[in-house]
């Protein structure tokens, strides 16, 4: 039983010498290299949840840009629509007026050459009157003879009437 003890206190003092022997070789590059792995993990993450920060932040930086050139583009086009319709009045209150113009004008024309005609008319029947005048006087005519002159007269003077319309 000697035998086994010691051959068990010899493989026990071989364990922990091994033990010793393997921390210092192989556990602490490994132990190293698992925290140097962590740390790296652990800056990824951290790396990540900085750009995703800064990504909703440029998001949000962008939709407020977006927002505001849309408020822009509406306020232009509610700009550009009002001086459509201002435009617009202008162009029907310039064609009223216009209008309006050609209308007095017409009406001036009218006025001036229903006075010309009128005018044209008392002179051609003063021209009548003093020829149908001096048919007259030239001869002395007998009361039947006035009234048949009278009667041609009217006529004539009916006819010119006629004639210029």
């Amino acid at each position: 039983m000697l035998d086994f003890t010691v051959t068990f206190g010899i493989t026990v003092i071989n364990l922990i010498i091994l033990f010793f022997i393997l921390k210092a070789i192989l556990f602490k590059p490994v132990t190293k290299f698992m925290e140097a792995r962590a740390a790296k993990v652990q800056n990824d993450i951290d790396s990540a949840t900085k750009d995703k920060a800064q990504a909703k932040q440029l998001l949000a930086q962008y939709e407020k840009k977006i927002k505001a050139a849309q408020a822009e583009a509406d306020a232009i086009i509610s700009e550009a629509r009002k001086q459509a319709v201002v435009q617009a009045d202008k162009i029907v209150a310039e064609g009223k007026n216009k209008v309006e113009a050609i209308i007095a004008n017409a009406n001036r024309q009218i006025e001036a050459e229903h006075k010309a005609a009128l005018i044209l008319f008392r002179t051609e029947a003063a021209r009548l009157v003093i020829a149908a005048s001096s048919r007259l006087v030239q001869r002395e005519l007998e009361q039947e003879d006035s009234v048949r002159f009278a009667n041609l007269l009217v006529q004539e003077l009916a006819a010119n009437v006629a004639n210029k319309d």
